[in-house]
């Protein structure tokens, strides 16, 4: 026995691949042109290459918020952060997560008593320490 769906009367002089067009498309998609018809900027590795220079150009700066122990004694790192271009700073420390105004704004609540202040240190890939071959061997 074959049963009939119900259709919307704009359905019934549809062609089957505009229904099927009907029925996948996205909600979302009413706000965004269709770039179906548009031509790609370049091939694959040109677009990937555009992307990665994006996103190097616009990448936000990492920072850490360490808390120094008396005159150069001790330091551990309390928080890590990101400083956008816009001048704001989200940082995180031990489960917590706040948003500043700049990254600035965060040594105050990292200092502690006398004996403990806080720093701002921004990341530097060249500082960091060479791996050692005997670790690596292990």
């Amino acid at each position: 026995m074959t049963t009939a769906t119900p259709t919307r009367p704009d359905e019934q002089q549809a062609t089957e691949p505009e229904r099927d067009l009907r029925i996948h498309r996205h909600l979302l998609d009413q706000f965004v042109p269709d770039p179906s018809a548009m031509m790609p900027l370049c091939d694959e590795p040109g677009f990937a290459a555009i992307l990665e220079s994006m996103v190097a150009d616009e990448a936000p700066r990492l920072f850490a918020i360490v808390q120094e122990y008396g005159q150069r004694v001790d330091a551990r790192i309390a928080a890590w952060g990101i400083a956008f271009d816009d001048g704001h700073a989200e940082i995180a420390a031990r489960g917590v997560q706040g948003r500043l105004r700049a990254p600035e704004d965060a040594l105050r609540f990292f200092n502690f008593g006398s004996h403990i202040r806080a720093r701002l240190v921004w990341f530097n890939p060249d500082a960091a320490t060479p791996p050692d071959d005997d670790d690596e061997a292990a």
